[in-house]
This record gives C-alpha cells, sequence and structure tokens, in this order.
C-alpha cells in the first residue's frame, strides 16, 4: 500500500509537475470551466439514474463514459506551447459509494454488487480535466421510491449527516479567502460535526490543484488526529482547491473489507524494469493514458491483464492504490466535494453541489459557525438579480440555520 493508505486522496505527485500559469490567465479559468461544464452534466445524468434497482457498475460506466463524450467535443482545435493537441478526458474515475463505503468503489465488469434499493444513501465522486486543469466533486444523494428527485425531505440520522456535510462545505467556502488559515476550516468541521452529533471521517483531505494535480501538497485537513497533522497557511489569491468532507453516523474510522482495489495512480517519481510481459504491456498504456491522474483497471483495454500486471506495478512502487474504504456496517456516509477557485472578488465554486431534500431535528447554535455562514462568497454585496449561471457558484442561504437545497439541483436549460 501507498504511505497514506486509508486516506480518501493519495498526495504522491510532486507539485513542481504544476501548471505554468495560475488562474490569473483567462485561458486557465476558461479550461477550469470546461472541465466543470463536463462533470457537471455527467454527474446529472448520472444522478437521474440513481434510482431503486439500479446498478452501480452501470452507474459507474454511465459517469465515466458522459465525461468522455463532453470533454471530446471541446478544445479540438486548440494546440498546446508545443504544438500538441490538448489532452483531455477523466481527471477521476466515477464511483459510487452506498450507506456505509466511504470512497473509491469502482467496480470492475466482472464485480458488479446488489443493485440499489429505496432508502439507500448514495455519494458520487467523479472528476474531468481539460488540458491538465481539473474539476472533481461528490455529492450525496437519497434513493427513495421513484428515484432521487422526489420531494418528500429525508430525516433521521440520514438527514443529521447530510446537513452536517452540506453545511460543512458551505462554511468552506466562505473561509476561503486570502488570511484565512487551512487550521480554521478543520475548526469550523468539527464544530458543525458537534452540532449534527456526527463524525468526520478520518484520512479526508482537501487539496490545492493545479495543472495534472489534484493532489497538491498544501493541505486542508478535515480532522486533525495525533497521526496526522498538516502545516498551518493562509490561503491566497488565484489557488484553486477541491474541498472534501465526509461524516460519518458512526466512529469517523475507515477500514478496508477486502473489496478489490480497482483505482491507481501512477508514481512519476519512480522507475523500475519490470519483468512480466503483461505488466509492462500495462504499464505502456497506463504512461500513454494516465501519466499523472487517476484511472480504474475497467478503464484500461484489457481488464483481466490489468488485473493481473497492476500487481507488480504496485510491488514495485510504479503506482499508488485508492482502497475502497469502509465505515462500520449500520452506519451512514455522507460525503460533499466541489472545485472553487480563489478569485479576487470571490471564491468561485464551479462543480454542481446538490443537497437532497432534508430535514434534521438538530440545531445549529455555535455562534462562530453561524457567522461564517452569514459571510458573503464575495467582495461586494450583490445587487443585482444573480444570473441563471452565478447560481452555481454563489452561496446558498441559510434558513432556519441550516441549509436549502441550491437552485443547481436541477439540471440547468
Amino acid at each position: 500500500m501507498d504511505k497514506q493508505k486509508g486516506n480518501l486522496s493519495n498526495n504522491d505527485t510532486a507539485d513542481d509537475i504544476g501548471e505554468s500559469k495560475s488562474i490569473e490567465s483567462p485561458e486557465v479559468v476558461t479550461k477550469y470551466k470546461t472541465a466543470a461544464d463536463a462533470v457537471n452534466k455527467a454527474f446529472l445524468q448520472v444522478k437521474e439514474a440513481t434510482k431503486p434497482n439500479a446498478s452501480v457498475l452501470e452507474l459507474c460506466k454511465l459517469g465515466d463514459s458522459q465525461i468522455l463524450q463532453y470533454t471530446s467535443r471541446v478544445f479540438n482545435k486548440a494546440k498546446t506551447a508545443t504544438g500538441e493537441k490538448v489532452d483531455k478526458g477523466l481527471a477521476f474515475p466515477t464511483c459510487v459509494c452506498v450507506n456505509h463505503c466511504v470512497a473509491h468503489f469502482s467496480p470492475l465488469s466482472d464485480e458488479d454488487t446488489e443493485p440499489l434499493k429505496e432508502g439507500d444513501l448514495v455519494t458520487i465522486h467523479m472528476g474531468a480535466h481539460v488540458d491538465g486543469y481539473c474539476a472533481v466533486l461528490c455529492n450525496t444523494l437519497f434513493v427513495a421510491g421513484d428515484g432521487v428527485s422526489v420531494s418528500q425531505a429525508m430525516t433521521g440520522r440520514k438527514a443529521d449527516v447530510v446537513v452536517a456535510v452540506y453545511t460543512a462545505a458551505e462554511a468552506a467556502l466562505r473561509m476561503l479567502r486570502p488570511g484565512r488559515t487551512n487550521a480554521e476550516v478543520s475548526d469550523i468541521f468539527s464544530r458543525i460535526a458537534e452540532a449534527y452529533d456526527c463524525r468526520i471521517v478520518e484520512g479526508c483531505l482537501s487539496h490545492q490543484m493545479k495543472r495534472y494535480v489534484i493532489d497538491g501538497n498544501k493541505v486542508v485537513l478535515a480532522k486533525p488526529t495525533f497521526d496526522q497533522k498538516v502545516d498551518v497557511y493562509e490561503f491566497q489569491e488565484n489557488e484553486v482547491y477541491a474541498i472534501d468532507i465526509a461524516m460519518s453516523t458512526g466512529e469517523g474510522k475507515t477500514r478496508e473489507e477486502g473489496t478489490r482495489c480497482t483505482i491507481f495512480k501512477r508514481r512519476v517519481d519512480v522507475e523500475y524494469n519490470l519483468k512480466m510481459k503483461t505488466s509492462r504491456g500495462v504499464f505502456n498504456e497506463v504512461n500513454s493514458k494516465y501519466p499523472t491522474l487517476p484511472f480504474c483497471l475497467r478503464l484500461l483495454s484489457d481488464e483481466k491483464k490489468a488485473k493481473l500486471g497492476i500487481t507488480e506495478l504496485l510491488s514495485h512502487n510504479l503506482v499508488v492504490s485508492y482502497p475502497v474504504l469502509y465505515e462500520r456496517e449500520g452506519s451512514f456516509v455522507a460525503r460533499a466535494k466541489f472545485t472553487a477557485l480563489i478569485l479576487p472578488s470571490q471564491a468561485l465554486r464551479i462543480t454542481e453541489f446538490s443537497m437532497p431534500a432534508c430535514q434534521s431535528e438538530k440545531t445549529l447554535t455555535d455562534e462562530t459557525v453561524k457567522m461564517v455562514l452569514n459571510t458573503s462568497v464575495s467582495k461586494k454585496a450583490q445587487k443585482k438579480k444573480k444570473k441563471p449561471e452565478q447560481s452555481q457558484s454563489d452561496s446558498q442561504q441559510v434558513v432556519n440555520e441550516q441549509p436549502v437545497p441550491m437552485e443547481t439541483d436541477k439540471e440547468r436549460a
């Protein structure tokens, strides 16, 4: 296993691979937004298909195929600085986690699980990139009798954990401003989890992102522990972050339950002469298709050979793994992840942010958290009526001390 076994992300890519241009460049912002548009549209397709009796495998396939389809339509005439075609596609393979599964479940074609059923709590995690500029998201869905789009509100402990996660995500968005620190965000997460009697899932990391880097060295640790700490730093203008928060009604500790790991990422700082022909073939394909970003074995040309060859790659540290993580059985996990650009004027959320209808009986009374939630995401108050395309990046209104679903819960025209 990699050195960060048990984390929801693996920070094994050096920052010096990162982008030469920041979001000060309009071209870079356009590429981030284009990647976000692809992953948002793909997510809405998966969300629509998340219904009772739906196959987890088919949902994962749908998400990946939709991202590849959308990205194939953009930047086809553009060239890189070296004259090559613009690279596009998946920044993170689609994962569908149910109930107490925390992260990284994306089964192979012969490994589907039992279909979704009414009452399941489902998290959808996916990502896209254009020229290495990545947009990632994770949203939590509730499988109701006729699908996830019903008006009936979720209640009980499922509602508690969902409201807690989305409240924490809202607070984090408002704190992505120069002068604020990662430690302050961690503290707010802790306060919100306590208010809703939930536990933050250990090992959940929010990362700064750069070109071809989804897990940069600047990190927001959702739950600092004795064994896991990060340096304190201030956010800066023109940085990009993937904010990730997962909470549970259980212990907040993850474990592996023997499920096959299918997601890996190439370690660019390691070289080794592989012995097996099959392993060399898999390695060559990985270097060609996924040299820096995570990939799923299902997306390689031959899954059978991929399963065989990845073992030697892993044993010689040529790749790191993203193991399938679980909470204790019987608990419920909710997760929210979004991509945000720290612009001079505001923290701009560019990926879909869809909280399902739910009503928690818990009340948020912490004055520090309430003050953060009442903070605008932009420097100037928005006096004019918001345009439809701005609704995703603007803050949710906080009513009765808990967030209400955003307009982006509906597919945009």
